[in-house]
């Protein structure tokens, strides 16, 4: 029989699989008028980027609400694996919509030099946060966990940052090139607003329990 941990985790992958796929549905039917490839890189687009930031708000809520805030936990783990997924599925998409079949000129011009300008910007942060979820992917079990032990795991999983700042980078610039309609750039920014507003609500607090912690403790008679 299946234990009460892998039962949990079937569940949230099920609801996370089925939310993400109505979401990438959704989105393709907000953009009509593009073909199929584009509207899938749309489409899975938008549920990475809500993953993302549900992963991103887990640790800094714990930390507000003075819940324990372990290396790792399931539901966070396991929000990093579809983030991956689905930006992995995204940018193997994206890689075929504006040069079908000539995927070296989203990163070099015709005349085979590197593109400086906002397209090739996009492409090389979103290439660069691709690689990087593909690690994290890699790494989001518990046999790595082990093999690596808990503080060389932890250093690698902090890369999701460095993934989080590509992402945004990547998505602000394609916002521009794509002269995104202003309902879908109100989405976007909201949603890395919140998450800001989380991360530094969340280290401001821890950095008030760790000086409550070395504070020293009143006399009592």
């Amino acid at each position: 029989m299946l234990n009460n941990r892998l039962r949990r985790r079937l569940l949230q992958h099920v609801l996370l699989g089925v939310g993400s796929v109505v979401l990438t549905l959704i989105f393709m039917h907000l953009f009509p008028k593009r073909d199929f490839i584009s509207r899938v890189s749309i489409g899975t687009a938008y549920p990475a980027l809500f993953l993302t930031a549900a992963a991103l708000l887990l640790g800094p809520l714990n930390v507000l609400w003075r819940k324990p805030n372990p290396v790792s936990f399931d539901l966070r783990r396991d929000l990093g694996i579809w983030v991956g997924i689905f930006a992995l599925v995204h940018t193997a998409a994206g890689l075929n919509v504006h040069l079908r079949g000539r995927m070296w000129l989203y990163f070099v011009d015709p005349r085979h030099h590197l593109r400086r300008d906002a397209f090739g910007f996009g492409n090389y942060s979103g290439a660069l946060a691709a690689l990087v979820f593909a690690l994290l992917l890699a790494l989001s079990n518990d046999v790595s966990l082990r093999k690596l032990g808990v503080g060389r795991w932890k250093s690698l999983q902090r890369w999701a940052y460095a993934s989080v700042v590509l992402t945004a980078a990547h998505a602000i610039a394609y916002q521009q090139i794509e002269k995104r309609v202003s309902p879908f750039q109100v989405v976007f920014y909201i949603s890395f607003g919140i998450v800001l507003v989380f991360q530094i609500a969340g280290a401001l607090k821890s950095r008030r329990i760790s000086a409550e912690g070395r504070s020293p403790k009143p006399l009592t008679k």
